[in-house]
């Protein structure tokens, strides 16, 4: 699934004063990308549902 295909979601918590400073974040069974709102056509992060959910219990 390329990029453009997936459907891209911050949280509503995420704002500043030029609106963009955010992470983003879209899910598919398999896999969870996460990418930098301001710059969204360069590299992204991917990881294992499981890895996802492990870095946000430890974030608390």
């Amino acid at each position: 699934m390329s990029a453009t295909e997936l459907h891209w979601f911050k949280s509503s918590y995420s704002s500043s004063s030029e609106g963009d400073d955010c992470v983003e974040v879209a899910t598919t069974p398999t896999t969870i990308h996460i990418r930098d709102s301001k710059t969204p056509d360069t590299a992204q992060l991917k990881v294992t549902p499981a890895a996802w959910a492990e870095f946000l219990t430890r974030l608390g």
